[in-house]
């Protein structure tokens, strides 16, 4: 374990690894070498040889780094290697290693291969974001909060409701981010220029069995300078990071002790301050919002390559790798922090409520508004409500009790309504429906 993974997820660096881009490339060698043998351009000994030690490969990360300096790609090193490694078991071997393909073959495909389980892994703590969220919506769906627009206080929501907005971002980049892995895990294979010249006539079905042997799909031509699927995947990850990022921004702002609605799960040690003992910091949703602000300009990277030059371009894909697993590991780290925050939320309905209160009533003011419209319309209604919250903030008096006591609106409102109108519930309007519906779109999600 690194430094760095304290803002990534370890899981997915390990699947990430510089040790395993280059077991990856190794094993495109070794699945190049015996895909050729049937069209007659590796002989059948030849390709058994490069396969097993391609399989058994080691590469000294360091050397082939500094090494790759001076060629501008990882592959013209990683190549030398496994062929002195194939040339100690056969020279005879060692002289098809690589056969019919060029570096970008090696490396796209490297990290195509690594995208499946780094992919997964993100995906899998989404799901675990997800599912938290929903559980959070089922279980809340009546309890009343203070809804907040520019950060003040607007009308009364549940945080059902509030926990189903979560889940339905988180639903929505989920389903993006599923599609974009499943068609970045792509074979790149195109040979010096991209038509695969090397085997004549036979590319076609080198490459076919290549796919195969690799459990890779294939596009319809070679992708070496159409770089849209990293750049998708890598937009998609950037959303579903912003989707965590909005849980965190929201659940660190409940957590203010000034508000108190809501507080990550504690443990010895966790969210601890070194000079003040008493902070509890919101140390997942920093966690989450660290990557929030940093993946937009990742992903903004790969979109700015997707114009190399015409066949091959100068500082596009060459450092793709990098890109990409920084921003997948960060989604993995935003997304792990908030599975763990949602998972042990702990929500105070009490505060909720007392903060409900802390307003005198102010936050139904819509509500008094929508029905003093129905005798004396929408304008007169509105200001006459604002003068009511006018008065009701001059004098520290319940909202309520204003309307009750002002002789216009006191007409208009008899007892039994003026209950209604400051009931929280009487704010929730579609949420019910909206809960139900973005529960019904997340299992969707899942099952697609």
């Amino acid at each position: 374990m690194s430094l760095q993974h304290a803002f990534w997820d370890e899981a997915c660096a390990e699947e990430f690894s510089d040790a395993r881009l280059l077991a990856a490339m190794a094993r495109f060698e070794g699945a190049l070498a015996k895909s050729s043998v049937e069209a007659g351009f590796v002989p059948a000994a030849a390709a058994e040889v490069i396969d097993r030690v391609a399989a058994q490969a080691k590469f000294d990360v360091a050397a082939i780094g500094k090494a790759a300096r001076g060629s501008a790609t990882l592959a013209i090193p990683f190549v030398k290697s496994l062929t002195e490694q194939v040339a100690a078991a056969s020279d005879d071997a060692a002289r098809y290693v690589h056969f019919g393909a060029t570096s970008q073959d090696v490396v796209d495909t490297g990290v195509a291969l690594c995208l499946a389980p780094a992919c997964g892994r993100v995906l899998s703590l989404s799901r675990r974001v997800g599912d938290a969220a929903a559980g959070l919506a089922r279980r809340h769906a009546k309890t009343a909060m203070v809804a907040r627009t520019l950060l003040q206080p607007a009308v009364p929501v549940s945080f059902g409701w509030k926990a189903a907005v979560w889940l339905s971002a988180i639903s929505h980049a989920h389903a993006g981010f599923s599609a974009a892995a499943s068609d970045a895990r792509i074979l790149q294979f195109g040979g010096a220029g991209g038509t695969l010249s090397s085997y004549g006539t036979h590319g076609d079905a080198v490459a076919a069995a290549l796919a195969t042997a690799l459990g890779l799909a294939r596009a319809p031509i070679t992708w070496h300078s159409a770089r849209g699927r990293f750049a998708r995947l890598g937009s998609e990850a950037a959303m579903l990071v912003g989707a965590a990022g909005k849980v965190a921004r929201d659940v660190s702002l409940l957590m203010q002790p000034e508000i108190g609605e809501v507080a990550e799960p504690s443990s010895a040690g966790r969210g601890g301050s070194s000079a003040m003992p008493h902070k509890r910091n919101p140390v997942g949703c920093v966690a989450a919002l660290e990557a929030a602000q940093r993946a937009p300009h990742l992903a903004a990277t790969l979109l700015a390559q997707l114009s190399p030059e015409h066949e091959r371009g100068l500082g596009h894909w060459q450092g793709q790798w990098f890109t990409l697993r920084d921003l997948l590991c960060s989604a993995a780290s935003a997304l792990a922090a908030m599975a763990e925050v949602l998972e042990g939320l702990q929500v105070d309905e009490q505060a909720m409520r007392a903060n409900l209160e802390r307003s005198r009533g102010l936050v139904y003011s819509e509500n008094v508004a929508l029905h003093l419209a129905r005798t004396l319309g929408k304008q007169a209604a509105h200001a006459l409500t604002e003068k009511l919250c006018e008065t009701a903030v001059r004098e520290g008096r319940p909202l309520a009790d204003v309307v009750r006591s002002n002789p216009q609106a006191g007409k208009a409102v008899d007892e039994k309504t003026l209950a209604t109108l400051f009931d929280p519930q009487s704010s929730f309007g579609a949420a019910p429906t909206m809960i139900e519906r973005a529960l019904a779109d997340w299992s969707h999600s899942l099952r697609s």
